[in-house]
């Protein structure tokens, strides 16, 4: 019974994830620094970590939506912002953006 119920949630979370618009498809793929991992699929899922102290955060939900290049994740009024004050850029050999002020390089 609690893995219908389980199945049950995640395919609403699912439904409720926007796709990443063309403009944005920068930013789809994973992303890494030594503290915080973010993956964006296109289909509009986000999966987050961040290492804080000895503890740490973390975040799988579906996309609500962008606000310039910041973005906002969850349902409802259970939602998050990602801050990103640098957009995915060329950086010499590597794609790098800047969220929640954390330098983050697109993995390969």
């Amino acid at each position: 019974m609690r893995f219908f119920i389980t199945l049950f949630i995640l395919l609403g979370l699912t439904a409720c994830a926007k796709p990443v618009p063309a403009d944005k498809a920068a930013f789809v793929g994973e992303w890494k620094s030594s503290e915080m991992t973010l993956h964006i699929t296109q289909d509009g899922h986000v999966d987050y970590k961040r290492s804080v102290g000895s503890g740490s955060k973390s975040v799988s939900a579906p996309l609500q939506g962008f606000n310039g290049d910041s973005f906002d994740v969850g349902i409802g009024a259970m939602s998050t912002s990602f801050i990103v004050t640098s957009p995915p850029h060329q950086d010499g050999t590597a794609i790098k953006m800047t969220v929640d002020g954390v330098e983050l390089t697109k993995a390969p």
